[in-house]
């Protein structure tokens, strides 16, 4: 019987734990298994999910380090 492929959100529940650079670390090495084209459509499918769940992760890091950025640029008091 052929595998079911995972939710999103079964394949993904820990991205949510990782740091910036494992989230890139990773997502480098998806995009690397992707390009090299040997992987089978459903395997495919799973890595273009995760890889999308590692660019989120990645994408809010970015956004939050802005948004400390911006804050202390901000000048205290009006």
């Amino acid at each position: 019987m052929p595998k079911s492929p995972a939710t999103p959100d079964d394949a993904n529940a820990d991205v949510a734990a990782l740091s910036y650079e494992q989230a890139r670390d990773e997502l480098v090495q998806v995009v690397a298994r992707l390009e090299a084209g040997s992987a089978p459509l459903e395997d495919s499918l799973a890595l273009w999910e995760r890889g999308e769940a590692l660019a989120a992760r990645c994408q809010q890091w970015l956004d939050g380090a802005r948004e400390r950025l911006a804050a202390v640029r901000e000048p205290t008091g009006e």
